[in-house]
């Protein structure tokens, strides 16, 4: 299982980095997680580089207009993609402008992590403890509480 996380834009603020770092390494025993930045410019141009860096993962694209699951409900995702044998996956978390409907509609899942808009950085993070706090659960470890 390898999750390639796409982001625009390098984090800028300390706590984020501090953050992303963190549930980087807590993930490395479920999974290999590779982040990488892509540079920030027009929405079209972003989009273009996130489905290129993606082509043949399952993609996961956040957005605001996305499904909203419970942990245990991303699990049971995460577990039923494992069934499945998708070895790459791959989460596209846009630029400021979001994504374009090219984007959304080669996505194989659109993941909504809240109604509120989220800064990209944070939504970043948040990702990366969602994933994390799926392992456990799918795990029985006593991260997840109910």
């Amino acid at each position: 299982m390898r999750w390639n996380i796409f982001a625009i834009g390098k984090p800028k603020l300390d706590f984020a980095r501090l953050g992303i770092d963190e549930y980087a390494a807590r993930l490395k025993p479920f999974a290999t997680v590779r982040i990488e930045y892509l540079k920030a410019a027009t929405r079209a141009d972003e989009s273009r580089a996130l489905l290129e860096r993606s082509d043949g993962m399952l993609r996961v694209v956040l957005d605001e207009r996305g499904d909203h699951v419970t942990s245990r409900g991303l699990a049971k995702k995460i577990d039923a993609w494992e069934q499945r044998g998708p070895r790459d996956f791959a989460v596209l978390i846009g630029g400021a402008d979001g994504h374009t409907d090219e984007l959304r509609q080669a996505a194989d899942w659109t993941w909504s992590l809240s109604k509120l808009t989220l800064q990209h950085e944070l939504a970043l993070v948040v990702t990366l403890e969602q994933i994390y706090r799926a392992y456990t659960i799918k795990g029985g470890l006593p991260y997840h509480r109910d």
